[in-house]
């Protein structure tokens, strides 16, 4: 089992914006340095919170400092992009790192990105996002002339193109036939599980749903498999939770109950955001204690996270192992640097003696 680093990332609103991008570079540092062997991070467009609009941007950046870890954006949102530039600033970047981008993309969760794009309705950004992806894997592959007719999506390259002098050569991966593709899995299966299966794309399990959700979207993700004559192999399978290995029981206690504590603020966040989403509206005169009872934020938290001693945390994972069946990569959530110390210290405790007795418990449990 190889352990990953997943950011949103979510950061206090009031944070200096080059400080949090700073920590944020620092944490990919970290991670390399530590033996993770990738890291995904989030865009988003229109909140400090989430707060980097290009995640390829931020890889190039700190490629130098991390010549090691593989980068996977998470996700980037389709229908906000024109597919030619994803497709081809994917390839510059896979050619600039030796072959280490994931592509993962998506339809766009954040309702503000939605509106500011106009692509309000999810299922047409759903839709959008699928024409968009078969744009992008047939960019990578073909050169001009060319002419794509879709939906969506409707432009050629066939009068201005001069093979000889490369003109009509587009931007091409270092991997072949390209870079591995993720879609995240946020409901309990569906249409997603399906497509991810059917596609050979990695499956992305997200850390924000109760293990419910994510049992049921490894059995939909099989299940599509076994229906398409193709094994499922748990070893590309990307699991994602909340973990944070602290000193003490009583430091985990406290930091889980808190309602303005890093957990709390973060659920606080998602369920808000989620709130806006779908229509509602919130007082800005509310304390976070007032919201935290009002979005039922203590239930995720309850649900979604993973603290305590390096040994509560082994037993945690264990019995997560054990209920879903092993799984290639157990993705760990970066959170604000609120108490930095307390991160970097759990990064390393968990690289260092939570995984290593967690992938030998893994060889042993039963597959589902």
């Amino acid at each position: 089992m190889e352990l990953g680093l997943f950011m949103m990332p979510v950061h206090h609103p009031d944070k200096d914006w080059r400080q949090a991008l700073d920590e944020d570079c620092e944490a990919v540092v970290l991670a390399d340095r530590l033996g993770f062997t990738e890291v995904w991070i989030g865009e988003h467009f229109s909140t400090k919170v989430e707060q980097i609009p290009s995640p390829l941007m931020l890889f190039a950046r700190v490629m130098e400092r991390a010549p090691r870890i593989r980068f996977g954006t998470g996700v980037v949102n389709l229908p906000h992009h024109n597919p030619v530039i994803v497709a081809a600033e994917a390839a510059m970047l896979d050619q600039m790192s030796g072959g280490r981008v994931m592509l993962g993309v998506g339809p766009g969760g954040l309702a503000s990105d939605a509106e500011l794009f106009g692509n309000t309705d999810m299922g047409a950004r759903y839709a959008i996002a699928l024409e968009a992806i078969d744009v992008i894997c047939r960019l990578w592959q073909a050169d001009a002339p060319l002419r794509i007719e879709g939906r969506h999506y409707n432009f050629a390259l066939e009068r201005v193109v001069w093979p000889h002098g490369g003109i009509g050569r587009m931007c091409r991966p270092l991997q072949k036939p390209h870079p591995p593709i993720a879609l995240a899995m946020v409901g309990p299966g569906g249409p997603t599980a399906a497509y991810i299966a059917e596609r050979d794309f990695i499956p992305l399990s997200a850390n924000f749903v109760a293990v419910g959700n994510v049992e049921a979207q490894w059995d939909a993700y099989a299940a599509a498999r076994a229906g398409a004559g193709k094994p499922a192999d748990p070893s590309v399978w990307r699991v994602c939770r909340n973990i944070l290995v602290t000193e003490s029981r009583a430091e985990a206690r406290d930091l889980i109950a808190d309602p303005d504590g890093t957990f709390g603020y973060y659920f606080r966040y998602l369920r808000g955001a989620r709130h806006y989403a779908e229509g509602g509206s919130l007082d800005p005169g509310l304390t976070g204690a007032e919201l935290h009872e009002l979005l039922a934020v203590q239930e995720m938290v309850d649900a979604c996270v993973i603290a305590g001693t390096a040994e509560e945390v082994l037993d945690q994972l264990a019995a997560l192992v054990d209920l879903l069946g092993p799984f290639g990569h157990l993705v760990m959530v970066g959170h604000d640097w609120d108490a930095t110390r307390r991160w970097q210290t759990s990064m390393r405790r968990l690289k260092d003696e939570v995984m290593p007795r967690l992938s030998q418990h893994a060889e042993t449990a039963k597959v589902r």
